[in-house]
């Protein structure tokens, strides 16, 4: 087919699109609600939940409220500040969120493509001499907005209604539409439907987390000069309320903002593209065992009767009660959040700098209806009520924290008196580690202390009965039998990575007992208490 052709046929398919699209909003605006907009006969407590989730950041102030699985749940900011600036609605629907918008923009432009919908929207909202309405659709070429002309985008459950190629259509526009450090928010649900509401035909596109994040980090744009911009993810988290009320992990948002394309964004971009890429995500898991990328996963019962060094033991000596609230820094893929979650009946907000962990943890989650939530965060920058959880829970991943002192001065704020933190790291023997070591940590850009110097950083951050102990012969012996199996099961690995998959996982490996063996990596077990 050639290239006329393509594109005569994806314009076809387009309109069909735009025309399946336009009947479904139609058959489900008849009557103007909360649950027909939400799809969902508990549209009206889902709303009251997850309205202060979402407004928390341009309120700058925390929400509690109660629920039925704890007492009280920590609503976290998720929108920027936004006070007197343009917001642009997409897909505004009948002013759910054009209300709360309205209380603090400067101006904030409402569109959707139902009509009856958008009039809606305006009879609620129209009093606000700050808003104005249109009844467009978002594919339209020829809408009438500015480029470098708006500060935030707004859009809940929008792109799910586009396909694949109008989302990159899109998104490239709403680059242009932006100011430079200018934000796009917007949510969607992920995977499978969530609302109970009855659907003669559903056109919706339920993708993968991945796609969206894929698009939206590929996307590109030069202005008139021919300087280049893109977007850079500040956050991807899923809705806790849904958590909550639903323990279901698929509704999803993201924060980006419009940034010059020369900005170096450091450590998350080390992260997803050079030591935590999708297929070495995926390289190790197959190492740890299903949902783990770190020492000590848990793969099945057998495994724990054979290893004592295992995500059971360290999770069992926390002595965890049902409803209680548990935050991992440093989530990985979930492993241990969904272990956790499930035995012990806890709810478990899991963060992780890396994106791709973030989107593996939520594909994971997928059908395990338990309560776990995950977002793309910076533990050195995030912030949470002080507290606010029972146990503090993070596997090897501070080693990556310059900064240890002041992050576990904030672990003791938030957690409650009688919290616990268990942190299980990477270590360096005491005294002035060897040329080669020394190299080896300044490469990987680790921050290493002997374990007697760590537990020290807790007790001086506050925290009483600080456990520090040595487990290096136990890691040697988890790094020997792991090697073990990928040599074993050489030929299947190879199969389902490459050769050099295998090599680097085989030369690590030796790489690590050979730096353990000889005393210099160490690896420690700290448990403490507030």
């Amino acid at each position: 087919m050639d290239a006329a052709a393509a594109t005569a046929v994806n314009g076809v398919l387009e309109v069909e699109e735009r025309k399946a699209q336009k009947s479904y909003w139609e058959e489900h605006s008849k009557d103007l609600t909360v649950e027909a907009m939400m799809l969902d006969s508990r549209a009206a407590d889902l709303d009251k939940e997850e309205r202060p989730e979402i407004w928390g950041a341009c309120m700058h102030f925390l929400v509690l409220f109660p629920t039925k699985y704890s007492s009280y749940v920590v609503i976290l900011s998720l929108l920027p500040p936004y006070e007197g600036k343009s917001v642009l609605e997409l897909g505004a629907g009948i002013g759910r969120f054009t209300g709360e918008l309205v209380k603090t923009a400067g101006h904030v432009l409402a569109m959707d493509f139902i009509e009856s919908v958008i009039k809606k929207n305006e009879s609620i909202n129209g009093h606000h001499k700050n808003a104005s309405f249109m009844c467009a659709d978002v594919t339209c070429p020829d809408l009438m907005i500015e480029d470098n002309s708006i500060d935030l985008i707004f859009s809940n459950w929008l792109l799910m209604y586009l396909s694949d190629e109008e989302v990159e259509k899109l998104v490239k526009r709403m680059v242009r539409w932006l100011k430079v450090g200018g934000y796009i928010f917007f949510r969607e649900s992920c995977f499978h439907q969530s609302g109970d509401s009855k659907r003669k035909v559903n056109p919706t596109h339920y993708r993968e987390p991945r796609f969206y994040t894929k698009v939206f980090k590929e996307c590109q744009a030069l202005d008139q000069d021919g300087n280049s911009f893109e977007l850079s993810v500040l956050t991807c988290k899923c809705v806790g309320a849904y958590v909550k009320s639903k323990k279901n992990q698929n509704q999803i948002c993201w924060l980006w903002q419009k940034v010059d394309s020369t900005e170096d964004r450091g450590f998350q971009r080390f992260l997803d593209n050079v030591q935590y890429k999708a297929s070495g995500i995926l390289r190790y898991e197959r190492i740890f065992g299903e949902g783990f990328v770190s020492t000590g996963g848990i793969v099945c019962l057998f495994f724990y009767l054979r290893s004592p060094e295992t995500t059971k033991e360290f999770v069992d000596r926390l002595d965890l009660k049902p409803g209680q609230n548990v935050l991992d820094v440093g989530c990985g893929i979930g492993g241990g959040d969904f272990y956790m979650a499930d035995k012990y009946d806890v709810h478990v907000v899991g963060i992780d700098l890396s994106i791709n962990m973030v989107s593996f943890a939520l594909e994971r989650a997928i059908g395990r209806k338990c309560s776990v939530e995950f977002e793309v965060a910076d533990c050195t920058k995030k912030t949470y009520p002080d507290n606010t959880f029972d146990v503090i829970y993070s596997r090897d991943t501070i080693l990556h924290i310059q900064d240890k002192p002041s992050l576990f001065k904030s672990f003791f704020k938030w957690l409650k008196p009688g919290g616990k933190v268990l942190i299980s790291d990477y270590c360096k023997c005491p005294g002035k580690p060897s040329e080669e070591f020394a190299a080896y940590i300044k490469q990987r850009g680790y921050d290493l202390h002997d374990v007697r110097a760590y537990g020290q950083m807790l007790e001086n951050a506050g925290f009483h009965d600080v456990i520090a102990e040595d487990r290096t012969d136990q890691f040697l012996d988890v790094l020997e039998r792991e090697l073990a199996k990928v040599e074993k099961n050489k030929n299947e690995f190879v199969s389902d990575f490459s050769q050099e998959d295998y090599d680097a996982i085989v030369n690590g490996w030796k790489a690590k007992l050979q730096r353990s063996s000889a005393g210099e990596q160490r690896w420690g077990l700290f448990i403490a208490t507030k």
